[in-house]
């Protein structure tokens, strides 16, 4: 092309629109799990794994497919992406056994691992050097509202229709979202045509996949043959992995690049993000639902305060990053992250949902502020030729992150809900119903249902206070272990990432990358 591709700001409108719906994919799920549970009769192990059977093959095929995507056609692995994850959201809403909702979930995050890196791919191609933050600001805003607008849109259509309404929603955003790439988003691909490296694609998905299933197995299900397993799996796979890309000439990930320290700092903040932000959404809704007795459509109302703040955030980052530099905007944000996960510290039972506004907002606002300068320097590591490449980067550090918060925090939640109602029950409680009400907050607001059926209404709401106190109480405590682990990873990221006038951008000055106002190369 001569010149800036012209519609690159409606092509824009179509990489977000994809990004809004592989996102909310996941967080509309959370909202969606009772009523599944209720008409499926799934058991605590299936609905983890109808939760994460999308997680493992969107964070295991992201590296692999995104260098194909590079290779081949970056708009053609966006529609191709959007098509299978269309087809699978059809499937999910007609199986009626977990197994189908399962596989139809797996198919969903196939189809995501082609459209998540295509879209950061298609935004760098598509904008000039100098409006590339710019651009990547409205996307990293996109995912934020993505994350708040799931539940609210799930919850709205649960008022009136069943499950499977949630995965059907997605059908005609793919469908819309298809017509624009083919309309609006021009075809994409690397200058080069050098073979693809299978054998470390392989192994990245292999160790990925591995690491990913053995953060959520171990901590949910216990250290049992099958964690264990996945984990020498993953740490073998990840060995071989780096010693293989070492030494091939065209490496689908240059492993060296992890020696910069803004691309390192860069990555561990986004994965950092991503732990506080999926380990507090994950906390915080079953809050709001069983404690605070807000439905599903009011849950996720009240977490609009989130995506109003993120959207702040990104116009303040566009705004301070340039004059500040990188390492200021980031390190406030995480600041801020760690801030508002220490004020949810103070939640106890008797909190309303005044006490959550706060940190919802400070968390928004840290989210604006920290991702996207973060994601602009993880995709000016890499050169045209390795855009898909960079945006499965950037990616899977996002779905590690993610993975790793609602396994860890959610593992000290469940610990501590645990602890607390053993301690405010003692014997009042026979063993088996104790042991069934210390599963989740949702099994012990049941078990009171029953208790209050057999010895009446007074033992029945003690119970619920109970419940109530122990799981607030588990709350605040997970917040403080969010907090400090935030608060340790600001400190190293404070010291990694670079200050202003210093760049990360590595691929600039290699042969394939492009002077910073010119468009990069783009066939059409």
């Amino acid at each position: 092309m001569d010149g800036p591709y012209r519609r690159r700001w409606w092509a824009l409108l179509v990489l977000c629109l994809s990004l809004l719906i592989i996102v909310m994919a996941n967080t509309a799920l959370t909202v969606a799990a009772p009523d599944m549970t209720k008409d499926l009769g799934l058991s605590s192990s299936d609905l983890q794994w109808v939760i994460d059977g999308y997680t493992v093959p969107y964070a295991a095929l992201m590296l692999l497919l995104g260098a194909i995507g590079d290779k081949y056609s970056r708009r053609g692995a966006l529609v191709l992406g959007l098509v299978v994850f269309g087809g699978g959201a059809v499937a999910g809403s007609l199986v009626a056994s977990a197994t189908g909702v399962i596989a139809a979930r797996a198919v969903m995050g196939i189809g995501a691992a082609m459209i998540m890196p295509a879209t950061l791919s298609l935004l760098a191609a598509s904008f000039p050097r100098a409006e590339r933050a710019k651009a990547i600001v409205l996307w990293t805003a996109t995912a934020g509202l993505a994350i708040a607008a799931g539940p609210l849109v799930a919850g709205a259509l649960l008022q009136h229709h069943g499950w499977a309404s949630t995965f059907l929603i997605n059908v005609p955003i793919a469908v819309l979202a298809i017509i624009g790439a083919f309309v609006l988003v021009p075809p994409s691909k690397a200058g080069h045509k050098d073979r693809i490296d299978y054998v470390g694609g392989l192994l990245s998905v292999i160790s990925v996949g591995a690491l990913v299933y053995m953060i959520i197995e171990g901590p949910h299900f216990g250290w049992g043959a099958k964690a264990v397993t996945a984990a020498v799996v993953a740490a073998v796979g990840f060995v071989a992995f780096v010693l293989w890309e070492l030494r091939h000439p065209r490496p689908v990930l240059d492993v060296r690049r992890y020696l910069d320290r803004g691309f390192a700092g860069s990555n561990l903040a986004v994965a950092l993000f991503f732990l506080a932000v999926f380990g507090a959404f994950y906390f915080l809704t079953q809050h709001l639902q069983f404690v605070l007795g807000y439905d599903a459509f009011e849950t996720g109302v009240r977490m609009l305060p989130l995506a109003g703040a993120v959207f702040v955030g990104s116009a303040l980052t566009g705004f301070l990053t340039p004059r500040l530099g990188m390492r200021v905007t980031v390190t406030a944000g995480m600041v801020g992250g760690t801030a508002s996960l220490a004020l949810l510290t103070r939640i106890d039972a008797a909190s309303e949902y005044g006490a959550f506004v706060l940190p919802l907002v400070l968390l928004g606002l840290a989210i604006g502020l920290a991702l996207s300068p973060c994601t602009d320097a993880i995709m000016g590591a890499f050169p045209e030729s390795e855009l898909g490449v960079g945006g499965a980067v950037n990616d899977t550090s996002i779905e590690l992150g993610g993975s790793l918060g609602i396994a860890i925090l959610g593992s000290v939640l469940s610990g501590a809900y645990s602890s607390h109602l053993a301690d405010a029950v003692g014997g009042k409680l026979p063993a088996a119903a104790l042991s069934t009400a210390q599963d989740s907050v949702g099994a012990g607001l049941a078990v009171a249902q029953k208790v209050g059926a057999q010895a009446g209404p007074e033992q029945a709401q003690a119970l619920v206070k109970a419940v109530d106190g122990a799981f607030s109480d588990a709350v605040a405590h997970t917040s403080l272990v969010g907090a400090v682990v935030l608060g340790v990873g600001t400190v190293l990221v404070a010291l990694l990432v670079p200050g202003r006038g210093r760049r990360t951008d590595r691929a600039e000055g290699q042969a394939e990358a492009v002077p910073a106002e010119e468009p990069v190369s783009t066939s059409v």
